[in-house]
Order: C-alpha cells, then sequence, then structure tokens
C-alpha cells in the first residue's frame, strides 16, 4: 500500500507478442492494491490505449521517444509521431511521462512538439548506456532541448549524460 511501482520496468509488457489476457491479469491483480501508483512505460502506447478501460485509477503511463526520426536504430518499434498521437489520448485519462533515452539524433523543435503532444509530468533524458554506437546529438543540441523542455515540464537527467557533457 502507498507505494510507486514501476511495473514491467525490465520488459516492455505492452510489446506486440504479449497476449492480451496475460496483461489484463497483470491489471486486475493490480487493482486489489488501489493506494499504490503504478507506472507502466512502452514503446506501442497503441496497446495500452487500447486497454485504458482495464488500467489502475492511480498509473501513470509513459513511452520512449528518443529522438523525431524513425532510424533503423530503432527496429519494429512504432514511429515517434504514432507514439506521440496514444500519448496524447492517453494523457486524457491518466498522468503521462516520456523517456528520451538512448537520446539520439534530433531536430529540436520537432522532438519538443512531439515531447509536448504527450502531455508528460515529466521527461527523463538518459544517453546510450549500452555502447550501441547509436547517432548522437551534441551536447549543445541537448541542452537546447532541456531549456525548451523546461518550459512545459519536469526535466529528469540521468547520470550517464555525463557523458555527452551534460550536467
Amino acid at each position: 500500500e502507498n507505494k510507486f511501482i514501476f511495473v514491467g520496468s525490465s520488459t516492455d509488457m505492452f510489446a506486440e507478442d504479449i497476449p492480451t489476457d496475460w496483461i489484463i491479469r497483470v491489471f486486475n491483480y493490480l487493482k486489489k492494491y488501489p493506494r499504490n501508483t503504478y507506472l507502466f512505460q512502452s514503446k506501442n502506447p497503441k496497446m495500452i490505449y487500447e486497454l485504458i478501460d482495464f488500467i489502475p485509477q492511480r498509473s501513470i503511463i509513459g513511452t520512449t521517444i528518443e529522438t523525431n526520426a524513425t532510424l533503423p536504430e530503432m527496429g519494429n518499434a512504432p514511429s515517434p509521431s504514432q507514439r506521440a498521437y496514444y500519448m496524447e489520448q492517453i494523457s486524457k485519462k491518466f498522468k503521462t511521462m516520456v523517456t528520451i533515452e538512448p537520446i539520439m539524433q534530433f531536430e529540436n523543435y520537432k522532438l519538443v512538439n512531439l515531447i509536448k503532444q504527450c502531455n508528460p509530468e515529466w521527461v527523463n533524458i538518459g544517453a546510450d548506456s549500452k555502447n550501441g554506437h547509436l547517432p548522437e546529438p551534441t551536447t549543445q543540441q541537448i541542452e537546447e532541448l532541456i531549456t525548451e523542455l523546461k518550459k512545459f515540464t519536469e526535466i529528469r537527467k540521468k547520470t550517464n549524460l555525463k557523458r555527452l557533457g551534460i550536467e
């Protein structure tokens, strides 16, 4: 009771290959503990939106938007614009957050607009921590992004940003 729980923090329980009935079983179990706050994060917020009526009341919904572009390094994940669209819909019923990690090259105004569309309570920003040799932005670009995002949301910087010159 009265805990903040990141459900499925090491997996994406809304990925295409996860059976819907499994997800609903998780939601139903969590509803037994209504005083907790639950964080769900997925690169597939469309699935979350489709199950929105099953989600426990005190939940926060998050997605990852690592750039405004669709890059091969993102694999089969839905496009950032599709993620932002569904997060905007979800934000009408639940608090939302966004993670920009691993941050990749972006166009500032386009990424800011995608993030703003999600109506996030906060934004986590982090660098590539898996040595994936991803296309990364410059320190100046990240600083400019943070300045713009601070105009409408809280910024939470991951310590791995130090590698990119961000304190």
